[in-house]
């Protein structure tokens, strides 16, 4: 078990089918006349193929919700290309976006922001789709493709000029691709340093000793600086230089300008406030002993989250889901037996 199956899968069940066969199929079927919502990460043709498109589906469980996350949009001429987070990253600008921030080549966001970011959408999507069955007792079909929904982020900063018709600029926010825009480099380290709102930028002038720079014409007001930002970022760049972290970081506290230290991985593991508010713990898992986790985000007045099972073995809840689905147990033997299901039981 890689570390990203044991985070992804906590708390979750494992029922392995292969849709492939009849058997597999119909437990499939029968699975989904008691759930919410039904997701799926390949084409919607591969769905019907199997027997398992919207229209069979729905005629089991008018109620259920039918998600479909893949690639691209079946509506336009990139339908049923293959997607992965660094296609898409690369498709939607964002390693472009990193060149001509940085100056250097195109590179990926180290993460996968795109695979991360669009499930966002479809959790968004599926839970939309069920209040709205819960209320009508109608489920539907949804799409939500990644190359959409990271082009949805990223054009949402970055239309710019584009926004208006004619174009009144270039696409781009030009604060967010200053090449100053970075940690700033201190005498023994960086910090991380934002002087926003014009109360931020008197104390600061007041804080290095240059209050004058109130009337300067690339800092008197919000839209003077954000006409001059690279200007303004290589002048913050250059006075954080000549100092340490520690004291500046001692100095915009005081002056209630926002400032951080530049955290590490292993920094962040360690903050002091991620560990007392739990949020990095550590549980025992089955088979894979002691881990370090990080706990369900938010807090839930009435309806607490928490960590009530670790990863499970593929296959492992197989029986017991097809039990809970309504199969009896010679069914279930049979299924097992044409190996359309894997009991994932040691």
């Amino acid at each position: 078990m890689g570390h990203l199956y044991l985070h992804l899968n906590r708390n979750k069940r494992s029922i392995v089918l292969d849709l492939k066969q009849e058997a597999g199929r119909d437990a499939c079927l029968k699975l989904a006349e008691g759930c919410d919502a039904l997701l799926y990460n390949i084409r919607p043709q591969a769905m019907a193929r199997l027997g398992l498109g919207y229209e069979a589906v729905a005629a089991r469980n008018p109620a259920l919700v039918y998600v479909g996350a893949y690639g691209f949009s079946e509506s336009g001429p990139y339908a049923g290309r293959p997607a992965y987070d660094d296609l898409i990253q690369g498709q939607t600008g964002i390693a472009d976006l990193a060149a001509r921030q940085s100056g250097e080549l195109p590179r990926y966001a180290p993460l996968t922001l795109a695979d991360r970011s669009v499930g966002l959408h479809v959790a968004i999507a599926l839970l939309s789709g069920i209040l709205r069955a819960r209320a009508d007792g109608q489920g539907q079909a949804i799409e939500i493709p990644m190359f959409e929904g990271m082009a949805h982020m990223v054009l949402g900063d970055h239309l710019g000029g584009h926004t208006f018709k004619p174009p009144l600029g270039p696409p781009g926010y030009a604060r967010l691709l200053a090449p100053h825009r970075r940690p700033y480099a201190t005498t023994d380290g960086y910090i991380c340093l934002l002087i926003y709102n014009d109360k931020h930028w008197r104390n600061f002038f007041r804080l290095i000793g240059q209050p004058e720079l109130n009337d300067d014409p690339r800092f008197c007001d919000h839209t003077a600086r954000a006409r001059h930002i690279a200007a303004v970022y290589a002048f913050v760049a250059e006075v954080i230089g000549t100092r340490d972290s520690a004291s500046w970081l001692r100095d915009l506290d005081a002056a209630d300008i926002p400032a951080s230290r530049l955290y590490g991985m292993e920094d962040l593991i360690a903050d002091p406030h991620l560990l007392q508010t739990g949020f990095v713990r550590e549980v025992d898992h089955p088979s894979e002993g002691r881990l370090r986790t990080t706990a369900p985000l938010g807090h839930y007045a009435r309806t607490p989250a928490s960590l009530r099972r670790s990863a499970p073995r593929l296959g492992q809840h197989s029986r017991e889901l097809l039990r809970e689905a309504g199969l009896d147990e010679a069914t279930i033997d049979a299924v097992m037996a044409q190996h359309a299901s894997l009991d994932g039981q040691p």
